[in-house]
């Protein structure tokens, strides 16, 4: 039987990622105890008749008292918030990491509430569906994803080194990062496709006036898998787009550059131009599904 790695894991947030957090948790023997604490009642109440954790309470800093390992699932935005809350009840040697996909506004949000003897170790699982919720978790949610750590200079070694083992764990491939290259990087990855994916299903819906109907019943593959990243949760996003803004700016700025050209190409019948962007991109495809990242 495998050893626990945690006495005690606890969650703030129970929504899709800490509901996955707790079930691949428990299925790999990872911790003794899983709690988990929302402020919601009706979410707590939802996670309790699913049985995630051991209990769900609505006291964050309770949740926390004799915690070895503290996750912040919450947006993006309200991790300053919940750092100050359940700082008093955080015990000496406790690691405690976010999940969010920004780092370094979350970092800067939660550092100055974090007492001496604590351990943060940022990370961010890249994973995750249009589902939010607790009814939203499963547990290979993270199985062959990729988990990045982005630690700071300053954090105890050993507690990163245990961070790592735990996504590994719950079957993360993982890796780090700097803070600020992980915000870049996460910018085109996956903040861009959302900001596109909600304009286009947003100007189908202008533009479609009475045909909004037709719209939906004929809708092409395509936009289809926009309208699947546009349904993602409204208040990460909005925390996402605000706590990432100038990396986002700047590859939206780029990507504004790439559609003119595709715009005259288009224009002017440069077929060629086009052919070759697409060529270029199919080959970007196959080699995500080569890595298993499609």
């Amino acid at each position: 039987m495998t050893t626990p790695m945690f006495d005690k894991i606890a969650l703030i947030g129970i929504g899709l990622i800490g509901g996955s957090i707790a079930l691949a948790a428990r299925r790999a023997g990872l911790a003794k105890q899983i709690v988990a604490a929302t402020r919601s009642t009706e979410t707590a109440a939802t996670a309790n008749r699913l049985k995630l954790v051991d209990r769900c309470g609505t006291d964050l800093a309770a949740a926390c008292e004799g915690a070895n390992m503290v996750f912040v699932c919450t947006p993006v935005g309200a991790c300053g918030a919940v750092a100050k809350a359940i700082a008093p009840a955080l015990k000496k040697g406790c690691i405690i990491s976010d999940v969010g996909s920004v780092k370094q506004a979350v970092i800067e949000a939660m550092s100055p509430h974090l007492p001496a003897g604590v351990h943060f170790v940022p990370t961010h699982p890249v994973a995750g569906t249009e589902n939010s919720g607790p009814e939203a978790g499963f547990a290979e949610l993270f199985d062959g994803r990729w988990t990045i750590l982005t630690p700071l200079p300053e954090c105890d070694a050993g507690a990163v080194d245990r961070v790592e083992s735990f996504w590994k764990a719950l079957g993360s491939q993982v890796d780090r990062l700097d803070p600020a290259d992980h915000d870049r990087i996460l910018a085109i990855t996956s903040h861009l496709p959302h900001l596109i994916a909600y304009t286009i299903v947003g100007t189908a819906d202008d533009l479609g006036g009475h045909l909004n109907a037709e719209v939906l019943r004929f809708a092409a593959g395509g936009f289809r898998d926009f309208t699947r990243i546009a349904a993602s949760d409204p208040t990460m996003w909005r925390d996402i787009f605000l706590n990432n803004r100038e990396a986002v700016l700047e590859v939206l700025a780029r990507f504004q550059e790439d559609l003119f050209y595709l715009q005259r190409a288009i224009r002017w019948g440069e077929g060629e131009k086009l052919f070759d962007l697409f060529n270029r991109t199919r080959e970007i495809r196959r080699a995500l599904i080569h890595l298993n990242q499609a």
